[in-house]
């Protein structure tokens, strides 16, 4: 039994309106959906209450795009937990037939679903991207949490497509000491951008 209902269902662990706080649509309104479920684990994950899917409800498809009409911003991010998990093709099919953009925020681990107006990848060492991402992000943001991490963002930038912009994100408990070492870094390397969680600085969700 598909207790997701070929994507009619998903669980979610949160959804709120607010202004998207990294990479390049910082700034800018939109709806957000976070999707519970994800086995990659990150050691610096600030969202681990998402990791199991099973703690989290079931939400309707139809209900919460419903609901998603209702705000000003048309647009949606759809992030996780790692939300390549399940079929998004159903979600996605329903936004569009609103006029509602939507934006995947995803590891890349997984099978892409769904129709998307904008990929924001952030690869993780655990389990890499598979290999159409790399073809389709048009975003690639890495998060820098030690030195390692600046070798795995060059690797996975020598994959992208030529039009995806590329950034460096310092891991917020670490982005005193990191913040201006990627500035420096930026500054020697200028094919990359910096990307801050500027969300948590105004303290919005």
């Amino acid at each position: 039994m598909d207790i997701f209902e070929n994507g009619k269902k998903l669980p979610l662990v949160e959804e709120f309106y607010t202004l998207q706080g990294e990479g390049y649509h910082m700034g800018k309104a939109a709806y957000f959906i976070r999707i519970g479920g994800c086995d990659i684990g990150c050691r610096w994950c600030d969202t681990k209450i998402s990791w199991n899917a099973n703690i989290h409800p079931l939400a309707d498809v139809d209900t919460l795009v419903d609901k998603i009409k209702g705000y000003p911003a048309k647009s949606v991010v759809v992030t996780g937990g790692e939300p390549t998990t399940y079929n998004l093709n159903y979600l996605c099919n329903k936004l569009k037939n609103e006029k509602i953009e939507t934006f995947l925020e995803t590891s890349g681990a997984y099978a892409l679903t769904g129709e998307w107006d904008w990929i924001c990848l952030s690869p993780k060492k655990n389990q890499p991207p598979r290999d159409e991402f790399f073809k389709k992000a048009n975003e690639l943001k890495v998060i820098i949490f030690d030195e390692d991490d600046i070798n795995w963002a060059e690797e996975n930038a020598a994959k992208v497509n030529s039009n995806c912009k590329l950034y460096l994100q310092p891991e917020w408990s670490m982005h005193k000491e990191w913040t201006p070492k990627i500035i420096d870094y930026v500054k020697q390397n200028p094919k990359w951008q910096i990307s801050i969680q500027a969300h948590k600085f105004m303290h919005i969700p």
